[in-house]
């Protein structure tokens, strides 16, 4: 349970939610648990931990964002 919660707050950004009222805390708190769901499968999938997942798809966004730059300058 304690592993749901840290993962929910540093990994969904649970903790830095930047909503006011209570539909878009109530949407946000939706998407992090559904965040939260597909990290879930991911895991079980690759056998790797829910930081370390997070740690590779940041790193494939970076890949990503400098290919489209390099194309945009070019």
């Amino acid at each position: 349970m304690e592993e749901y919660h840290k993962s929910l707050k540093q990994n969904a950004f649970m903790a830095k939610s930047p909503t006011k009222t209570l539909a878009t805390q109530a949407t946000h708190f939706f998407a992090a648990v559904l965040a939260y769901t597909k990290r879930e499968v991911l895991k079980l999938k690759c056998g790797i931990g829910h930081f370390r997942l997070k740690a590779q798809l940041y790193t494939v966004g970076l890949k990503a964002m400098y290919q489209q730059l390099g194309q945009l300058r070019a």
